[in-house]
């Protein structure tokens, strides 16, 4: 902890003008930018002051610096908090990005964002995943602890600390999270609960009459129930809370919405716009405010936030002191950890990857990769949802992460996709991870949410979505994916993959693994797919180009092009050979990734799809939406149009059309039109 002094529960007049800075900071850019949520930054002025001036171990100077406790505002939408604080303390945020507020350009966005303000440890807004994320962050400081620190060299060292709402609590990440989290012992996890008993709505009681505390307690939690405006009690929950190390910690603070505001603390009205400048004024004199200019920052109060420049400085060079001294009494793992700050993948790591010749599943194939890369990226971690045998993601060999073996590198989520979706997300925000997880590409709708904020934030995460079509077979509908891969593509910054056969898979890791500009999904079948001879046929490797001749035509030019996404590429190679048989010039694409081929030249798109032959026909055991793109006005996709059906998947593939022959006959229809 920073300190052990505890202030008395008013604090002395100069803790409440600090206070007050930061409230008033806070009302004064919500009124300027006639947007936003005052109430939120009124409440929680009291924890936010302590934590960051006392208790927070963060340097200003260096938001990057790697043993910084880390602080998730899990209530986004009182994210002018954090910016207040963020000003205050020393971090490159200029009082002119507070007074602009939401406002375009400015660093101080509605909501919190990942690489957009110093300062910042990931983005938040939806509720609930500020949260889960946190757990991530949590789990991440753990497993760095176990694998670098030893017996008088404790290089990682940190806590996380969240500020949560009803609202986040509410929605069901945080419950799987927390579960998860308190199964995990994450002793090091603190959560201050800002209970105020009001959404936007109203009342709680409408809609969330829960015991919180006995929740958190039947997860196995250290739970304390305080004042939160008690500035002694606040003080005293974060020092119990930093000596409870086996169990995660909530701090239930009963809090008062828009605390301060004669006409609308506790009330919804304080939540989601501004107070208005008539109440403005009125919650100024409340508190004894005597400035009329808005923005006003006390030099008194200044001088006591701005102390954490120096104190951070010192912290970290205490820090960087101690890294000299684990670098020269353990050279080699003073060199991984540098390699794992600066994200260096290792020479070769992607040499002699597995070749495969025999028909498989590319979930097979897949868990085959997994395994051949491990040795070789210590930093691969990751695991299921309670599919890890159906989803291949075991990395042989290796333990289970738990809260007895803290370096293991394979993760049990439990049936917790939301909650791993957001967990990964807290892991890749500890730059050197590359963490996977993997779950049914059906049951990625359970985990949109997270992966959304993953690609906003451009994160390193790698999903192993399996079971990708109606090849499921006889788990039926419920189970088959058929709409998954459009709303997939349609996120930007994710990079969807669907390999055809077991050596695309291989190419399909090594693409995953070189994104470092956003999270990458690799779709996989339930089902054996043949594995192409690359003797006869274009190399795997070109993949990363998210589409490529796989085959071509008979002759200069083709008179049509087959495209295959996936395990449905086998049926574009067997028409093609029925249809150059009959003198049709046919060239075959294989097309895993879209967003891929979308970042080639324009030149080599054009080389794989000349604009000048229009006759296309696609083919995917999926929905056809996005798909028009890349047949042109004249071609022709072979997709689902409707839910699949629970039958033997080779039943199915036929009873839908996915067979040579339709292909050959829609084909053949094409050419016959003018």
């Amino acid at each position: 902890m920073a300190s052990s002094s505890v202030p008395n529960a008013a604090g002395d007049a100069l803790d409440q003008l600090c206070i007050t800075t930061l409230r008033t900071l806070a009302i004064d850019a919500v009124e300027q930018a006639q947007s936003g949520h005052p109430g939120a930054p009124m409440e929680n002025a009291p924890f936010g002051y302590l934590l960051y001036t006392r208790y927070l171990r963060h340097n200003p100077r260096n938001p990057q610096w790697p043993n910084r406790d880390r602080f998730v505002l899990s209530a986004g939408h009182g994210c002018m908090l954090l910016y207040g604080l963020l000003h205050l303390t020393g971090y490159d945020l200029p009082l002119d990005d507070i007074k602009r507020f939401r406002q375009w350009g400015s660093k101080t966005p509605g909501h919190p964002e990942y690489g957009h303000t110093p300062g910042v440890e990931t983005t938040t807004g939806p509720l609930g995943q500020g949260l889960a994320t946190a757990v991530g962050m949590a789990i991440a400081e753990t497993w760095l602890a176990a694998h670098f620190n030893r017996p008088g060299h404790n290089l990682v060292d940190y806590y996380t600390y969240v500020l949560c709402s009803d609202g986040d609590l509410m929605e069901g990440v945080a419950s799987e999270a927390c579960s998860l989290a308190g199964t995990l012992k994450l002793g090091k996890l603190i959560v201050f609960y800002a209970d105020n008993r009001i959404t936007i709505d109203g009342s709680t009681d409408l809609a969330f009459r829960e015991q919180v505390a006995t929740r958190f307690l039947a997860y196995d939690w250290h739970v304390q129930s305080i004042e939160g405006n008690d500035l002694r009690q606040i003080a005293q929950a974060i020092e119990q809370a930093q000596q409870e190390t086996t169990r995660p910690s909530l701090i239930v603070a009963r809090t008062h919405i828009g605390y301060g505001s004669p006409n609308k603390q506790d009330t919804a009205k304080a939540h989601g716009e501004p107070l208005g400048a008539e109440e403005v004024k009125l919650t100024k004199q409340v508190y004894g405010w005597p400035y009329e200019e808005p923005f006003t920052i006390p030099a008194e109060a200044l001088e006591v936030y701005r102390r954490c420049i120096p104190r951070g400085e010192r912290l970290e060079a205490e820090w960087q002191a101690r890294l000299a001294a684990y670098a020269a009494a353990f050279p080699d793992l003073a060199a991984e950890w540098q390699a794992f700050q600066t994200q260096t993948l290792p020479p070769g790591w992607d040499a002699d990857l597995p070749h495969f010749t025999d028909a498989m599943a590319t979930r097979q194939a897949s868990g085959s990769v997994i395994n051949a890369l491990a040795p070789r990226l210590p930093f691969l971690i990751g695991g299921s949802a309670d599919l890890t045998p159906s989803n291949n993601t075991t990395i042989k060999g290796a333990p289970a992460y738990s809260a007895t073996t803290r370096a293991g590198r394979n993760f049990h989520f439990g049936v917790r996709e939301h909650a791993m979706g957001a967990i990964l997300n807290g892991l890749a925000l500890t730059p050197g991870f590359i963490p996977y997880g993997g779950t049914f590409l059906i049951f990625s709708d359970y985990m949109k949410a997270a992966i959304r904020l993953a690609a906003l934030m451009r994160l390193r995460v790698i999903y192993v979505f399996t079971h990708d079509s109606i090849g499921l077979g006889e788990d039926g509908p419920t189970h088959q994916a058929v709409e998954q891969l459009a709303g997939l593509r349609a996120i930007p910054n994710l990079t969807v993959i669907r390999p055809a056969d077991a050596n695309e898979v291989t190419a399909a890791w090594c693409t995953a693994i070189r994104n470092t500009e956003g999270p990458t999904a690799i779709v996989l079948t339930r089902q054996k797919v043949p594995t192409f001879d690359r003797t006869r046929h274009a190399p795997a490797s070109l993949l990363s180009k998210g589409a490529y001749v796989f085959s071509k035509e008979q002759g200069d030019t083709p008179d049509l092009i087959l495209i295959g996404s996936g395990s449905e590429l086998q049926w574009a190679v067997a028409a093609q050979a029925q249809l150059q048989q009959e003198g049709i010039a046919t060239r075959v694409v294989s097309m895993p990734s879209w967003e891929c081929f979308e970042q080639q030249p324009a030149e080599y798109r054009h080389s794989v799809l000349p604009p000048t032959i229009k006759k296309r026909v696609a083919i995917e055991a999926a929905a056809p939406l996005g798909w028009r793109d890349y047949i042109t006005d004249e071609g022709a996709i072979i997709a689902m149009k409707g839910f699949g059906a629970s039958a033997p998947f080779t039943f199915l593939m036929r009873e839908f059309g996915f067979t040579v022959e339709n292909v050959v006959a829609t084909a053949k229809s094409l050419l016959s039109q003018t």
